[in-house]
């Protein structure tokens, strides 16, 4: 377990007393992503933050604590890893209007249990060297056979890419999504492999020519001296679906049912809804701010405008079982 600000350590007990001046978060991201939102929280209302990072298994962790869990919220990515802490039963429905005024019903539980902090995009990494502008613009191009020995993703199994396929799903219906799933595996240049960064690589070193991933990685990689020459290879692609917008995901906040620390954990969570937050939250993370009246950081916007698809999130979520199905199906991986 990695420490980061006041972190506080759970391996040897699972029960901690509660302070009325902490809020205790179990967080997938990583702690330095999240660090200028809690300094922020607690220079503005005096509540100390707690951070514990857990890279896996945070909904056996909160089944083997039960109502003795000290965490108050959980702050992570991907719908399915929300919807996964829902099904489990482990949140609490929140009735909030801060939160129901800076959240898109888009982008948020219907009854509550999870609320979209920041969305990013599942977008195509283009050659600017072999792709023109234009020559692809739709989710559904990428199953086109012009497209054949051409196209490097990560495992279909991934959750960014179920997530994926769960929007075709719900756009072209099963059948529609297993002719797809079937077009994109005809067409790729090698075996899914490796993270959406590795994809910008193998596109830079000429092994394909379009890739699928999310758009914060063009912030990462332009951050570091080796990946820099891979990113400024590419351009991105806002594809949409032909009858939608461009497919996003979400990072996501909800509330622990049993939080021995809920007041101040409402707090945290309405104080992440907030415009100042977005802000700092968005551009530390190269991700995009939803609150009405934000915007994204200057790099972010540099790359273009797009028009979110606007399935809600859990409808995704729901349609995670058949993706997988189909990704079995068609042995995508193999």
């Amino acid at each position: 377990m990695r420490r980061t600000l006041t972190t506080f350590l759970f391996a040897s007990t699972l029960a901690t007393a509660a302070y009325a001046d902490e809020v205790n978060i179990y967080s997938y991201r990583q702690p330095e992503l999240i660090k200028p939102l809690t300094d922020a929280f607690t220079a503005e209302t005096g509540i100390k933050v707690n951070v514990a990072f857990l890279a896996k298994g945070m909904v056996e962790r909160l089944a083997a604590e039960g109502d003795r869990s000290p965490a108050d919220l959980v702050l992570t990515v991907d719908i399915s890893r929300l919807a996964s802490i829902v099904d489990g039963g482990f949140t609490a429905p929140l009735t909030s209007e801060k939160m129901n005024i800076n959240v898109p019903e888009s982008l948020r539980d219907p009854e509550g249990h999870w609320f979209g902090v920041t969305t990013r995009a599942r977008i195509i990494y283009a050659s600017k060297e072999r792709v023109a502008d234009g020559e692809v613009t739709t989710y559904e191009d990428l199953a086109d056979p012009k497209w054949e020995g051409r196209i490097c993703t990560r495992s279909g199994t991934h959750a960014y890419n179920v997530a994926l396929t769960s929007a075709v799903i719900e756009h072209q219906g099963m059948e529609g999504a297993k002719t797809w799933l079937k077009g994109v595996k005809d067409n790729l240049a090698r075996k899914p492999q490796g993270n959406d960064r590795a994809q910008v690589k193998a596109i830079w070193s000429g092994q394909c020519d379009i890739a699928v991933g999310n758009t914060y990685y063009m912030g990462q990689m332009l951050g570091d001296d080796e990946q820099k020459e891979w990113a400024d290879n590419v351009r991105i692609v806002f594809p949409t679906f032909e009858n939608g917008g461009t497919h996003v995901n979400v990072s996501g906040v909800a509330l622990i049912k049993s939080a021995p620390n809920r007041d101040n954990a409402i707090k945290m969570m309405e104080f992440l809804a907030s415009p100042m937050a977005q802000q700092i939250y968005a551009s530390a993370n190269f991700e995009y701010p939803i609150a009405p009246g934000t915007e994204a950081d200057p790099l972010v916007k540099s790359w273009g405008s797009f028009t979110p698809d606007e399935v809600n999130l859990m409808t995704l979520a729901g349609n995670r079982p058949a993706a997988l199905k189909l990704i079995e199906e068609v042995n995508f991986d193999g």
